[in-house]
């Protein structure tokens, strides 16, 4: 068992309202773990066995409790950072999609050195064959071509 608690929990909604909003929430369980949480510290837990109850690191359990004495029930909303944000810009992919529309035979490889020189970012080919795919575009790989065949090689077939 862990020390005695330095940090009490706030009571920002009475127990009552706090199961009504567990309740409500079971399909988000981001939100209903935290909720759980406050639970157990309503119910006098520790936040060691909060945390341990609920699944989650001791850490964990003081930065929810922080944020909900902080903020109550919306601190217990998820926080994302949204991440780096891309090299190609939606602008620049715009220019991209209408340079690839002139032709239809594009390899991979030819795209990944367009976008370098047009653009001066170095992207792998799996890269951009992700990018090729989030711009709603298809590719495979090109029917090889006999560069001996002759033009009229359809009509010389008909005729034997």
């Amino acid at each position: 068992m862990g020390r005695k608690e330095t940090i009490p929990i706030d009571r920002k909604m009475s127990v009552e309202e706090l199961e009504k909003r567990i309740k409500t929430l079971e399909k988000d369980t981001r939100i209903l773990k935290r909720l759980y949480f406050v639970r157990h510290r309503y119910n006098g837990d520790s936040v060691e066995e909060a945390a341990s109850k609920v699944g989650v690191y001791k850490m964990v359990g003081y930065q929810w409790q922080d944020r909900w004495n902080e903020d109550g029930y919306d601190g217990l909303a998820p926080r994302f950072a949204g991440g780096k944000p891309a090299k190609l810009s939606g602008e620049k992919k715009e220019r991209l999609r209408t340079i690839l529309q002139e032709r239809d035979d594009w390899t991979t490889e030819e795209v990944q050195k367009l976008i370098e020189k047009r653009f001066g970012i170095r992207f792998s080919q799996k890269h951009v064959r992700t990018i090729l795919r989030q711009m709603g575009m298809k590719y495979s790989k090109p029917y090889p071509h006999d560069f001996r065949r002759p033009k009229d090689a359809e009509e010389r077939l008909k005729k034997t």
